[in-house]
């Protein structure tokens, strides 16, 4: 099984200008496994792309990674 959290990092860190202001937090609600990642606001639009198309690049990914949750995975920009 993948682990989601170092995935998620392994993408998309190197894509940031400021690696350090990179946060990850988990937590789980009713149906899903959810992602919170926080970013400085210089790198969400990087991480968003044109149209949406580098964060859902970087979704079907992550949906995509089986996991023992056994839960669908959600990943929410804040």
């Amino acid at each position: 099984m993948v682990d989601i959290t170092k995935l998620i990092e392994v993408i998309v860190k190197p894509m940031c200008s400021y690696p350090e202001k990179f946060k990850l937090k988990q937590h789980e609600s009713d149906k899903f496994m959810e992602f919170d990642l926080s970013l400085d606001p210089e790198d969400v639009g990087r991480i968003i792309g044109r149209q949406g198309r580098v964060v859902q690049a970087i979704r079907n990914i992550v949906y995509a990674a089986k996991t023992d949750y056994g839960k669908r995975v959600r990943l929410n920009i804040n």
